[in-house]
């Protein structure tokens, strides 16, 4: 018994090292993001807030930044109603190809993004979409795609199929059956994979590298100011995305615990 609690605390211990050595990269970015000196180095020099009024001033970064906002809601949503429909037609449909469908929609999650990024710059360029940011969202909606099918698809294979029967029986339609039977058992999936595919979207760098034209999404706008070293600027722009996953975290929790 005294050897099962020795193993316990040492789990315990592990995991708690895993952990800080996970968030304390971020818990770093967010106090230097207040450092009064452009050095990112101890001892901080003092607390300020200038950095994040330099990147309110910094129309370059606002702008990369609103472009990584629309260019993620945009595929999410784009995500979402394609692949909530492939989930719902594979799982009551059978047809002929049905399995190479299925991996065809799932192979984007297993390639490489270079691989994904050269891919659809080459087939673009062959159907006449130029490098734009409707380019990087259609290329981070195919990508993203198989999140959504993946995630649906588990939660309707744990759907009771009476449920449906009994709508239909009480002359419901299809339509009506989806919105109130359908949709309220597949909700916690589809807000998860959405949030999942939103953050991907946001970070993503190989696929809109190559894909992008002159406007430039926030990712590709820090690496390119990377490569002059580390500014407070961009320690700002970090904390002010952590606290936006938080509350977008917290808010979704919230949600789905009242819904329930």
């Amino acid at each position: 018994m005294q050897s099962l609690r020795w193993w316990q605390k040492g789990l315990v211990g592990v995991s708690l090292g895993v952990l800080a050595f996970l968030y304390l990269p971020i818990a770093m970015l967010i106090l230097f993001s207040f450092n009064d000196s452009k050095v990112t180095s101890f001892p901080l020099s003092g607390f300020t807030l200038h950095w994040y009024e330099a990147f309110l001033a910094n129309e370059g970064m606002l702008r990369a930044l609103w472009n990584s906002l629309v260019v993620a809601v945009c595929a999410t949503l784009v995500s979402l109603v394609v692949g909530v429909t492939a989930a719902l037609a594979l799982d009551r449909y059978d047809f002929p190809g049905k399995r190479l469908f299925q991996n065809a929609i799932l192979l984007p999650l297993s390639l490489p993004g270079l691989v994904t990024g050269i891919a659809m710059l080459n087939f673009y360029k062959q159907i006449g979409i130029p490098q734009s940011l409707t380019a990087v969202v259609i290329g981070h909606a195919t990508a993203l795609l198989g999140v959504v099918v993946s995630q649906v698809m588990a939660r309707l294979a744990k759907l009771n199929r009476r449920q449906l029967e009994a709508s239909a029986d009480l002359g419901a339609t299809p339509v009506e059956t989806f919105r109130r039977v359908t949709l309220p058992s597949i909700r916690s999936s589809v807000i998860g994979s959405a949030l999942l595919c939103f953050t991907l979207s946001f970070d993503e760098i190989p696929v809109t590298y190559f894909l992008t034209g002159r406007e430039v999404t926030l990712p590709i706008y820090i690496y390119s100011t990377l490569r002059r070293g580390i500014t407070p600027e961009i320690n700002a722009v970090g904390s002010l995305i952590v606290a936006a996953s938080f509350i977008l975290i917290i808010l979704s929790v919230t949600l789905l615990r009242d819904r329930r």
